[in-house]
């Protein structure tokens, strides 16, 4: 038997958290829909009151399950450049990961199974910044064996509206 079924038999997701029932899901079609809208909006179209919404609002943060944040168009706030970087490591990917997290510019990083080791989005303020990145940081780190970059030329689609069901 899967890992995946023994957990969903145990009422846990395979990433520890319990599944989401069908109202947070709904709370979070919500709040991805405008991430400032009431509680009491929330609510009515829900089946809740207000003080519950918050109440399970303040808990799926707690968790983890969502965060609530502005997002940002970067061309506007003067990042002119995004680069998608494949980064291959020699040894243990993770610690590479975690120093890449760190770095302000880098705004996604994953372990992946494939070409690359890890993928790393950077947004940088010009192609000058760009190269900073990827020669004097990036590339800079002792375990990185070679780095393949992917610049951005235009922007076609960009979603946080993951569904829920």
């Amino acid at each position: 038997m899967s890992r995946v079924a023994r957990d969903s038999r145990n009422g846990n997701s395979s990433n520890g958290k319990p599944p989401l029932d069908d109202v947070a899901k709904s709370i979070i079609e919500q709040l991805q829909q405008d991430g400032r809208r009431s509680y009491a909006a929330i609510g009515k179209a829900v089946g809740l009151s207000e003080a519950a919404v918050r109440q399970r609002v303040q808990k799926l943060l707690d968790q983890g399950v969502m965060q609530i944040v502005a997002v940002t168009d970067p061309l506007t706030v003067g990042f002119m450049r995004q680069a998608m970087v494949g980064v291959n490591v020699v040894g243990d990917p993770e610690p590479v990961a975690d120093a890449l997290a760190q770095m302000d510019e880098v705004d996604y990083v994953v372990i992946t199974a494939g070409s690359f080791d890890l993928l790393v989005e950077i947004v940088c303020e010009d192609d000058d910044h760009l190269l900073e990145m990827i020669n004097k940081r990036i590339r800079a780190l002792p375990e990185v064996r070679s780095t393949e970059s992917f610049v951005y030329l235009k922007l076609r689609k960009q979603t946080y509206q993951w569904g829920t069901r």
